[in-house]
């Protein structure tokens, strides 16, 4: 066995310099002002702007969209919070109260279709489908974009890490939609956005725990 003092020389001699990470704040919104730019380039190349303007006229719309880009958001900056190892658990809950304001405002609207054009037209899977492979297809990119900034912090505990990175990019894509969205949500609307987003979350968890996952080594300088 090599002496101590040898053993401690040789690993500092093998120390690679690793630069210092931005604080996770700052890296969430940098992340989402890239999402938005190119999230609106094709929303304007696309001209969905005046159909978006249209809906929104519809009562509570407002509401569920606005929760919908907020839960989008938080769980962003929760991941990036706790792919950090001194970081608390805690942050799991950020998106979870305007995640419940979104899923209460689809409700609203689902229970206003009903009334207005009636339970049998609300439970046909219609445009639904659509919905449902929209989600999945924006996902993708999204989930991957996020997982290449997350790699660097290599979380301890990556699973919490990407519940919120999946429900994130499932809501961010969620309101993305809603600029290609020519109808009020019904209730096969709403079971389709759920089933996407959690699917979505599965799908990240399971792919990319082998991307966030932290070999052993030195500790990186998270502050």
């Amino acid at each position: 066995m090599k002496p101590t003092e040898e053993l401690i020389d040789q690993l500092a001699e093998s120390v690679v310099p690793v630069r210092r990470l931005r604080p996770p704040l700052l890296r969430a919104g940098l992340w989402l002002l890239g999402v938005l730019c190119v999230a609106g380039a094709v929303i304007l190349a696309a001209g969905a702007m005046p159909r978006f303007g249209e809906r929104t006229v519809v009562p509570g719309f407002d509401t569920e969209w606005a929760a919908t880009v907020l839960t989008g958001m938080c769980a962003v900056l929760a991941a990036f919070e706790l792919s950090l190892p001194d970081r608390s658990r805690n942050w799991l809950w950020l998106p979870l109260p305007t995640l419940l304001v979104w899923v209460g405002a689809s409700g609203f609207g689902c229970y206003r279709s009903w009334l207005v054009v009636g339970a049998d037209q609300s439970l046909q899977l219609g445009e639904s489908a659509r919905c449902f492979m929209f989600i999945l297809a924006v996902s993708v990119p999204l989930a991957i974009a996020l997982t290449i900034p997350l790699r660097r912090s290599r979380p301890l505990e990556p699973m919490p890490v990407l519940w919120c990175a999946g429900l994130g990019v499932a809501a961010l894509s969620a309101a993305i939609l809603q600029f290609f969205h020519p109808f009020n949500i019904t209730v096969m609307d709403l079971a389709a956005h759920l089933a996407a987003i959690a699917l979505v979350v599965l799908l990240v968890g399971t792919v990319g725990r082998r991307a966030l996952w932290r070999p052993p080594g030195l500790v990186r300088e998270t502050r």
